[in-house]
């Protein structure tokens, strides 16, 4: 659906808009070539030149979406500073939504009209970037102050003069058809010898048709020259030079040596001019630049032994810095060992000053006489309950004891 979609808006659009891009981006190379940006931009970043279609989005040619936005925001920040308005580089990890923000909003500071939405730019190839960057790209060069002219048409010769020429040359193959077609014509009417003769012995034997009187024409001379000049052009045989030919090529080089014999004799004068002036201006710079070496020869002298010195100076700070970092990593094996021995003191003293540990011991104490006093109690339940046991097995002793006796008693008795 968004295929065709996109198929219907091109044709609502007409038949060239799926190569509109390839021309806007191919104007924009050039005026990126007019602002040198293979110095500013392509050196600067390492990059690749571009192609003649290179953000213009087709399915006929390779595309890299990431490279594509990278290179797209790079340029557009470039032409963006070019232009006069000062624009951060962004990055090739920054937020792309903040990024097309920020050049969509820079560009209508520039009063152009933005209709399409940011999400267009984010593919980085298509006819949006390729509009964006041209855009940008002329108000560049409008800052730069240039501007494109009209061309200048060299003015041309009177056509009448070709035109005349043109329609009264014969080329030579032409002549030369001519020429066989003749020869042909000439051959068909050539007769053999017998008939010649059979004809001219018929002719003697006819009457003679001569005329008996002069002939007279009865054509007007006026008309007469006048069909004369009208035909005369047509006579007029004309053969087309071959640019092939060894002898033309011979005048033009001749015609080209004498060009240049009589330009050099102009402009001899102007070069031997030119080469004195030069030479003494190299003369007086050469004297200057004694003069300036004379003169500041002492600064240079002090500038060396400065320079000495300097050296001399680093090479001792290198030194102190390797013996500042040996100590300054001994310092740190020293603190840390310290830190280690305070946390320990620290340890100690908190343990020898803290009550808790005899606060632990009086309540181990205090829960120790109370399970005595219970032990106490228990014991002295134990004890008396034992105590009863005892004397009730005691009774029940004294009791069998008196029991036995009684049986004895009274059996004595009765006997």
């Amino acid at each position: 659906m968004a295929e065709e979609g996109r198929r219907g808006e091109e044709e609502d659009r007409g038949p060239g808009a799926a190569h509109r891009g390839f021309v806007m981006m191919e104007n924009l190379l050039e005026k990126l070539k007019l602002l040198n940006y293979e110095e500013e931009v392509l050196v600067k970043h390492n990059m690749k030149s571009l192609t003649r279609h290179y953000f213009v989005s087709s399915p006929y040619l390779a595309s890299n979406t990431g490279e594509q936005f990278y290179m797209f925001t790079i340029i557009a920040a470039w032409l963006i500073n070019v232009a006069g308005r000062r624009f951060t580089e962004p990055q090739e990890y920054d937020e792309p939504n903040a990024t097309v923000s920020h050049i969509l909003a820079e560009l209508r500071a520039f009063g152009v009209k933005v209709d399409f939405p940011p999400s267009k730019l984010k593919s980085g190839s298509g006819e949006f970037v390729c509009f964006v960057l041209d855009r940008l790209a002329e108000e560049a060069l409008k800052n730069r102050g240039f501007t494109f002219r009209r061309p200048n048409y060299p003015a041309e010769n009177t056509e009448e003069e070709s035109v005349m020429d043109d329609d009264a040359e014969l080329t030579l193959s032409k002549v030369e058809e001519e020429m066989i077609e003749e020869a042909d014509d000439e051959e068909e009417n050539v007769m053999d010898l017998e008939t010649l003769k059979l004809r001219n012995a018929h002719a003697e034997a006819e009457p003679s048709s001569k005329p008996d009187d002069i002939l007279e024409s009865t054509v007007d001379a006026a008309e007469w020259r006048l069909e004369v000049e009208r035909v005369l052009p047509q006579l007029k045989v004309t053969i087309r030079t071959d640019n092939k030919d060894w002898r033309i090529h011979l005048d033009q080089m001749h015609q080209h040596r004498d060009g240049i014999t009589s330009s050099l004799k102009d402009t001899k004068s102007y070069l031997d001019k030119l080469q004195e002036d030069i030479g003494k201006t190299l003369e007086k710079v050469s004297s200057r630049e004694k003069y300036i070496n004379n003169q500041l020869e002492a600064l240079i002298q002090e500038y060396r032994n400065a320079q000495a010195q300097l050296s001399e100076a680093k090479e001792s700070y290198r030194q102190a810095s390797v013996g500042v970092m040996a100590r300054t990593r001994v310092l740190a094996e020293i603190s840390e060992e310290l830190e280690k021995v305070k946390q320990e003191m620290e340890d100690k003293g908190s343990s020898m000053s803290d009550g808790a540990p005899v606060v632990k011991i009086k309540q181990s104490l205090t829960k120790l006489k109370q399970e005595v006093v219970q032990m106490d109690v228990r014991i002295g339940v134990v004890e008396h309950t034992l105590l009863q046991a005892k004397l009730k097995e005691k009774s029940n002793m004294t009791r069998d004891m008196h029991a036995t006796n009684i049986p004895d008693s009274t059996a004595g008795t009765f006997t």
